[in-house]
């Protein structure tokens, strides 16, 4: 533990030095009048705001069909208001989980406590910061079509940066015009930013599966990804990524025709296995099966749940996990619209929303990749259509780019969700507040039961944003601090 923390503290004393200089450097442009020139200012003390009027004209001419903006905005709402509800509870149960049950895992590093392109470990500094400024701009440019589509004008758009990382963007409104625009306007227009990034995660998961279509794999056998300690294939010499060819014999052909030929067997069969390594070498090895009941049984599974499984005793186990085809790494990123998955519309339709949430966690799995190095050798392109085109190297490239896109639209959208000040979930909070004790108020007045001031609607509103701002930012400093505990 004192190794960790001493790997932090030096993590944080970089950190810290970097942060010095550029503000160093920010205060000298800032006093010769470069930021003047900018039309950039210091924010925090360390942060550059830059403003600039590109995109403006874009934006106009997009936003003309002001009702189908309008439409789309009072959409955006509600999933939002839903999102940020479902965004809050899941922090307050983080917190809750923390307090009875600190966790017993190392701590992260500095560097990974932070969503920063290449001071993050796990996310990549090319794909990262390709990733965040396309999600920014598209996060921006939601806010500003719904601003527009409500007759609120937009003095400029910009860039936060902290050195030449992106940290954020805004989009400037004339801030009158906002304070004094309708609430439910102001609410869609808040809620438009993240919602246009969720929609764009939805969208970068469709061309994943356009793209998965173009992608075959490089030999027809199943490979395995990982050995079961003291397993049959391990006690014969099997090794991580090995292609399996033959079964005494007989080739192996997909996931399929490995079952079909495995299921011939029983356990304690001795076999004779044909594999590729990883270094291209070929090898036969004496596998002795194991006992696939035996085997979920030792884990604590119980009789019910393993022959729910339709696993019966002397079911042949070869000893091996992660067991797949070539195209696996492709179809795990593309989920649902992968054309290899199996599932009517319904099943793609309800599993699509847990699949976006479920690959966040893949660069954490995969150390900072969206598909493991031997996944992405496995694969070409097809000899038609757009991999005819692109080749293999241009598709992958396709394929990366539209995953850390996804992959940053969720973390942005979700992020800006949290139910506080500055985040637009924070806005969103206080304006739905104020339009439940509004509501509230209308029901008391035409009972006649109660009479609500509106300045004290106004009152309460303001000051429980501010306590559950608070709140949070307590909650998340704890959770955050609790390992190093």
């Amino acid at each position: 533990m004192d190794g960790a923390w001493g790997s932090v503290q030096a993590d944080w004393k970089l950190v810290l030095l970097l942060v010095l200089l550029w503000y160093i450097l920010l205060r000298a442009w800032e006093r010769n009048g470069t930021l003047d020139r900018w039309n950039a200012s210091r924010v925090f003390g360390f942060v550059l705001m830059v403003r600039g009027t590109y995109g403006l004209k874009a934006l106009e001419k997009v936003a003309k069909p002001r009702k189908f903006w309008r439409i789309y905005g009072e959409v955006a709402l509600w999933i939002c208001v839903g999102s940020m509800l479902l965004v809050g509870l899941l922090m307050g149960l983080a917190f809750i989980g923390a307090l009875l049950s600190p966790p017993t895992t190392p701590p992260p590093s500095a560097s990974e406590l932070v969503a920063i392109p290449g001071l993050n470990p796990m996310i990549p500094l090319g794909w990262g910061a390709m990733a965040f400024i396309v999600a920014l701009v598209i996060h921006e440019f939601g806010h500003g079509l719904l601003a527009r589509a409500h007759g609120m004008r937009i003095r400029a758009f910009g860039l936060l940066q902290l050195g030449p990382l992106p940290l954020g963007a805004f989009a400037e409104p004339q801030y009158e015009e906002l304070h004094r625009a309708p609430r439910r306007e102001r609410m869609r227009m808040f809620a438009a930013g993240p919602a246009t990034n969720l929609f764009a995660a939805f969208v970068c998961l469709l061309m994943l599966g356009g793209l998965a279509g173009q992608l075959v794999s490089t030999t027809p056998h199943p490979h395995v990804r990982a050995l079961v300690v003291d397993g049959g294939a391990e006690e014969a010499g099997m090794e991580p990524w090995d292609l399996i060819l033959t079964i005494n014999g007989t080739e192996v052909i997909g996931l399929d025709g490995f079952r079909d030929e495995l299921n011939a067997y029983k356990a304690n069969d001795t076999v004779l296995m044909d594999v590729l390594h990883e270094n291209g070498e070929q090898e036969t090895l004496t596998v002795v099966l194991g006992d696939k009941y035996q085997y979920y049984q030792d884990l604590g599974w119980s009789k019910e749940t393993i022959e729910a499984a339709e696993i019966a005793p002397e079911d042949p186990f070869l000893g091996v996990e992660g067991l797949g085809e070539g195209t696996q790494g492709i179809d795990r990123l593309a989920g649902p619209f992968s054309p290899r998955f199996e599932g009517g519309t319904l099943v793609k339709s309800v599993y699509a929303p847990f699949h976006i949430l479920t690959i966040m966690i893949v660069p954490f799995q995969l150390q900072g990749v969206s598909m493991y190095p031997m996944e992405e050798a496995m694969l070409t392109a097809a000899d038609d259509g757009l991999g005819a085109v692109l080749g293999t190297n241009g598709v992958l490239f396709m394929v990366n780019f539209f995953f850390w896109l996804m992959w940053v639209n969720i973390l942005l959208g979700f992020t800006n969700l949290i139910p506080m000040v500055p985040f637009d979930g924070g806005h969103l909070f206080k304006d739905t507040l104020h339009g439940t004790l509004s509501s509230v108020k209308k029901l008391g007045k035409k009972t006649k039961l109660w009479d609500i001031h509106p300045m004290w609607i106004d009152h309460i509103s303001s000051k429980a944003s501010n306590f559950s701002s608070l709140a949070l930012l307590m909650m998340l400093i704890f959770i955050i601090a609790v390992p190093y505990l």
